[in-house]
């Protein structure tokens, strides 16, 4: 008897979180975490159970504006090393959303791993804006080349950092934005106080965060106050902005 073929594995968009609407003028693809070294393959509502919750409020968020939201499902649950599995996916989903929807800007949004995915595939021509929270970036090693940034030019770019993450560095997406803020002037980030890798003890004000930026970056909305002052300070001022608690009461529903 012949061997079978070993099936070779795809990467998927999920299902639209809420209704696609007849006409699609923005989409968000959220990026969930990942592994460092992994080639198992992730469980997908466990996936979605890490960034739904956000995805939900974009969705409410941009009902009236024809925003479309799909959770990436990655092919394997790492990274691994210069594969890089979770940014090729990233990629792959930027292609689907320019079949299935057409000419439409994307911001990619991801968590942890899935943050430093969404900051690698930022080349992609139909993104237009890029949202990392608490991004996994490696260890900087003088024999190795930086995490790269040339591809965020011309992206709006937003990083969200808890001070007291212990999983991931908070100084290295710093340094990483400072690099990538000499290149491109629409890149800010914010710190959330005390707070940690899940960014749980202010997840409304991170949500509320994520729904101003991207709105403004797909939509054209004006920005909040405080974001508008992170893009335009000079480092570091821009790349340290602290989130205020509270921020987002006064938004916009």
């Amino acid at each position: 008897m012949g061997q079978q073929a070993t099936p070779v594995r795809t990467a998927r968009l999920g299902r639209a979180l809420g209704p696609v609407p007849t006409a699609v003028s923005g989409v968000v693809l959220l990026l969930p975490d990942g592994d460092e070294v992994s080639a198992r393959r992730p469980f997908p509502l466990t996936a979605a159970a890490s960034v739904g919750a956000l995805g939900r409020r974009l969705v409410r968020a941009g009902a009236g504006e024809g925003l479309v939201v799909h959770v990436v499902h990655y092919r394997y649950r790492g990274w691994n090393g210069s594969e890089a599995h979770l940014s090729q996916d990233a990629d792959w989903a930027a292609d689907e959303v320019v079949r299935r929807y057409g000419d439409v800007p994307v911001c990619l949004v991801g968590r942890s791993m899935g943050g430093r995915a969404a900051l690698r595939a930022a080349g992609h021509s139909a993104v237009n804006s890029v949202l990392a929270l608490a991004p996994w970036l490696p260890e900087e090693d003088m024999a190795v080349s930086p995490e790269p940034v040339r591809q965020l030019g011309g992206r709006r770019v937003l990083i969200v950092h808890g001070t007291n993450d212990e999983r991931t560095d908070p100084e290295l997406s710093f340094r990483l934005a400072a690099r990538a803020k000499k290149a491109n002037r629409d890149i800010c980030r914010f710190e959330v106080h005390s707070d940690g890798h899940g960014l749980h003890q202010y997840r409304s004000e991170v949500h509320a965060l994520a729904e101003d930026f991207v709105m403004g970056a797909l939509f054209g909305r004006a920005f909040s106050r405080p974001v508008q002052d992170a893009l335009a300070a000079p480092p570091p001022l821009g790349l340290r902005m602290p989130l205020a608690a509270g921020f987002g009461k006064t938004l916009r529903r």
